[in-house]
């Protein structure tokens, strides 16, 4: 006998899967801004819930616990993080100009996605306490250190010469003047977008051989 329902039935739960990671992105997306003000040790899926239009059940339905929402989140803003400044790499031609650019778009995501940073940060400390948390901050942290290694590879070909440091020293000096950057910031400090810009431009010359 030849089955013809099997085909449908996978069709059906494709469907249906694709439904349901559908609206945890949904939810997720909705939630980011509640949990960048919140941070980690401050949330809990029903403070998410009183302060969003959605109820505890809603997000217990979709999410466990706190960690699967919060590292979620996170990896779905990461995403989009570590291909920030692929489009000028690809479009780099001179060096001084590169390093501009590149320092410009730091200071945007700084000042645009404030929240999340702080929150990525949050998230990374308690990752040393937290087990749970350790494979989703590991492997964002290594996409992202490939992410600046992309950066000074690119101004390496540019200025016609190569990186003096492996890509984990590169990655720790931007990050370190990144955090910095951003504490400045978040405390009110006008002047952490300025040295952000102008250190990030200075660091990639520097870093060179």
């Amino acid at each position: 006998m030849v089955q013809t329902t099997q085909p449908g039935l996978d069709r059906f739960e494709r469907a249906r899967v694709d439904k349901f990671e559908a609206r945890r992105a949904e939810l997720a997306d909705a939630t980011l801004a509640t949990l960048g003000e919140l941070g980690y040790a401050r949330t809990s899926l029903r403070e998410i819930a009183q302060k969003t239009e959605f109820s505890h059940g809603v997000l217990h339905y979709y999410f466990r616990d706190k960690i699967e929402l919060i590292t979620y989140c996170v990896r779905r803003y990461k995403a989009h993080c570590v291909t920030r400044y692929d489009e000028i790499v690809a479009e780099a031609g001179d060096p001084e100009v590169f390093a501009s650019r590149f320092a410009d778009a730091l200071v945007v995501t700084m000042s645009e996605d404030t929240a999340m940073h702080r929150l990525w940060y949050d998230l990374r400390c308690q990752a040393m306490f937290d087990k749970a948390l350790l494979p989703t901050v590991s492997d964002l942290d290594r996409q992202l250190e490939e992410m600046i290694w992309r950066v000074v590879s690119r101004y390496a070909d540019l200025a016609a010469t190569t990186p003096a440091v492996s890509s984990a020293a590169a990655y720790s000096v931007f990050d370190g003047l990144f955090e910095n950057c951003l504490m400045r910031h978040s405390a009110g400090d006008s002047t952490a977008a300025d040295r952000l810009r102008t250190e990030a431009g200075w660091l990639l010359a520097r870093l060179m051989a």
